[in-house]
Formats: structure tokens, C-alpha cells, sequence
């Protein structure tokens, strides 16, 4: 594989590598008859990323050389991403970027061109892998917003850094709303800040889901597609179902298309009925004093549309299962969940923890959740004090 970036279109390529490291700690690269596929996906499964850069991007675009078979490679986000790291210096002073794949070596070379003859030259180290491929279907949800890049990203403006996840619904209006994300405490006494901005219709180009429909996702691979979008000056498509089903992000251009699917929290935000005038709310079902949530309550769930497709290279054995994924202990379901859950109805839990969230893995179906703590009370540790003078 070879290929050839020049001018502008060098920024682009670091921009999106900039975005996928925002997700993914290994960088998925395969050369297509359609472009080039840059992929990556988080390690619990709930985000996946992807952009597809058109043949026309590149200046020279060779899928494979003659005499050699089409490569697929798996590298170090953090290799990739030390090439591209400064924006300001790729715009100011290099000039064209090729990129090589050798097989022989395992080495992925990529050689920056910059002016007065200067060239940087990257041997990056590189593994044979399949295909990574998220199999979904954005046609097949009911709510599509789209606007400018540009005003979803002054929308999340105010949102501070730190905070993890925000909640996108429809109000009044219609309006879209985007509100930070807060977990119920325990402690009601307990009043924590709460930031919301409100768009609009006339600012989207496509406003189709009804009022009162809300989801919450990650805002930190959020930010990330709308940076790159707004460099580009590019319209952000969100497709988007009940809580609980992955959410699509998309962006699409004569000479790249990007993907991000990312997962939304199986519970509804408690302030989410707020974004319903006072005559559409209804009471939220109350669960049992200890209910607590069934593994299986998501077997009839159309999740296979979204399970990770892992097409093996030509000519190797394929399997028709997916690979085992291992669990951490904490993560283990319990060998007797009933007779546990009839000696101990309730968990032990510390005073002031938030409920434990569940975002709902993409590709496997399974629940992210944090580990159960262990039953009947734990030791509570302190120091010494002999030392203490």
C-alpha cells in the first residue's frame, strides 16, 4: 500500500487521528478499493469510530503493489498520533505526506515532506489483523437531527471539560436541548450544578424526532467528531433511537465519510421529563423497593445490527462465533443470583455513592456496570496513631 496526501488535506488526515485517539488506543488501517479506512474502538466496546477517505483525497493512492497482497494492520494510537501531533506545525511546514505499508518488515512508514528540503521519517511497527467492521444501520432509526458543526460545537462550549456525559432531547418548541448529565445522589441535601443550552429549529437543517425523546452519551467522543467537523465545515448527522440503543454520529463529504457510534445510558436521565411541556409528562414506572435489574431483560433487543463484524483475512479459517471476550472479575455475573438475592435482598452499598450506571455494550449486548460489592459489611481500615505526636 501506498499513498500520497498534499496541502491542506495533510491537517485533515491529522485531525482525524486526533479524533479517533479521543476513542480508541489502537488504530485499525485498511486499504480499500473505496479509500482508506481508518478505525478504531474503546476497550469496553461502546464506542466505535471511523473514517473513510476517498481515493480522490490522496495525490497517489495504490491499494497494494503489484506482486503483493492487500494489508490490513493494527498499531499503537499513540505511535500514530506522535507523527501528526502538532496541527500548527503540519499546516506551516509540511508539505506533502506519503504513507507505505511493507509486509516483510511489519513496518508502517510514514514520511513527512516540509519545506526547504527537510523530510521526517517515521518507521512505525505494525501486527497483521482482521478487519474491524461495526455492522450499523443508520436508516433504521426513527429521530435524525442535522445541523452545522459549528453550532452544536458553541453549544458544548459551556459544558466544563471534566464532565463525562451530557443528555440530548427535544423540548418545547420544538428546541433542542443539551444538558449536562447529573447522577441521582443519595444525599439530597447535596446540590450539584447543572448546565443547559437550548437550540432552536430554524438552526438545524433537519429536526425529525418528536418532543420529549432524550439520550445520554459521552461527551469527551463527542467533542471529538464535532472538532473535526468544524475544521472541515461539515454537517453533523445524529441518528438516534431509545435510550439504551447506540446513537450514530455521521458526517459525509465528496472525499471523506466518518462514522462514530457510540453507546447511550440504559436508564433515562432523571431531569429528562423536564424537556416535556407539563402536559405530556407522565409518571416514570416505579421499580420494587429491591428489584434489581435482569441480565436478560435485553435478549429481545435488536442489538445485532450493531455486533462488530470480524471478517478474517483470505485464505485463514473462519469461524462463525466471535471471538470469547473475557470479563473482569468485578464484571463476572453471579453463579447463584437467585438464592443470593433471597438471603440478601439489598446490597451493601456506602452512603453518598451514586447508582451504578449501565451503558450497554455496541457490539456484545452486555451491561457495563460497576462491580457488586461483596456481601455482609466490609472492614473499614484506618492508620495507626502511635505515630501521631
Amino acid at each position: 500500500m501506498k499513498c500520497v496526501v498534499t496541502g491542506g488535506n495533510v491537517k485533515v488526515l491529522g485531525k482525524a487521528v486526533h479524533s479517533l485517539s479521543r476513542i480508541g488506543d489502537e488504530l485499525y488501517l485498511e486499504p480499500l478499493e473505496d479509500g482508506l479506512s481508518l478505525r478504531t474502538v474503546n476497550s469496553s466496546r461502546s464506542a466505535y469510530a471511523c473514517f473513510l477517505f476517498a481515493p480522490l483525497f490522496f495525490q497517489l493512492y495504490q491499494v497494494a503493489t503489484p506482486g503483493q497482497d492487500t494489508l490490513r494492520c493494527k498499531i499503537l494510537m499513540k505511535s500514530f498520533l506522535s507523527v501528526f501531533r502538532s496541527l500548527v506545525m503540519l499546516e506551516k511546514t509540511v508539505e506533502k505526506c506519503c504513507i507505505s505499508m511493507n509486509g516483510r518488515s511489519s513496518r508502517l512508514v510514514v514520511q513527512l515532506h516540509c519545506k526547504y528540503g527537510v523530510r521526517k521519517t517515521h518507521n512505525l511497527s505494525f501486527q497483521d489483523c482482521e478487519s474491524l467492521q461495526a455492522v450499523f444501520d443508520s436508516d433504521s432509526c426513527p429521530y435524525v437531527l442535522r445541523a452545522p458543526a459549528k453550532v452544536l460545537g458553541e453549544a458544548v462550549l459551556p459544558f466544563p471539560l471534566a464532565l463525562a456525559e451530557v443528555t440530548l432531547g427535544i423540548g418545547r418548541g420544538p428546541r433542542v436541548i443539551l444538558r449536562s448529565y447529573q447522577e441521582e445522589e443519595t444525599d439530597s441535601t447535596i446540590k450539584a450544578m447543572v448546565t443547559e443550552m437550548s437550540i432552536g429549529e430554524e438552526d438545524f437543517q433537519q429536526l425529525q424526532a418528536q418532543e420529549g425523546v432524550a439520550i445520554t452519551f459521552c461527551l469527551k467522543e463527542f467533542r471529538g467528531l464535532l472538532s473535526f467537523a468544524e475544521s472541515a465545515n461539515l454537517s453533523l448527522s445524529i441518528h438516534f433511537d431509545t435510550p439504551g440503543r447506540p446513537a450514530i454520529f455521521a458526517i459525509k463529504d465528496s472525499l471523506l465519510d466518518g462514522h462514530f457510534v457510540l453507546a447511550t445510558l440504559l436508564e433515562p436521565s432523571p431531569n429528562s421529563q423536564d424537556l416535556c411541556s407539563p402536559e405530556l409528562r407522565q409518571p416514570a414506572p416505579q421499580l420494587e423497593a429491591h428489584s434489581t435489574p435482569n441480565l436478560d431483560d435485553f435478549a429481545n433487543d435488536d442489538i445485532d445490527s450493531y455486533m462488530i463484524a470480524m471478517e478474517t483475512t483470505v485464505g485463514s479459517e473462519s469461524s462463525g462465533t466471535l471471538p470469547p471476550i473475557s470479563l473482569s472479575p468485578g464484571l463476572q455475573p453471579p453463579c447463584n443470583s437467585e438464592e443470593e438475592d433471597e438471603a440478601e435482598p439489598e446490597l451493601s452499598t456506602v452512603p453518598g455513592t451514586p447508582p451504578p450506571k449501565k451503558f450497554r455494550s455496541l457490539f456484545f449486548g452486555s451491561i457495563l456496570a460497576p462491580a457488586h460489592s461483596p456481601l455482609g459489611p466490609s472492614p473499614v481500615l484506618a492508620e495507626d496513631s502511635e505515630g501521631e505526636g
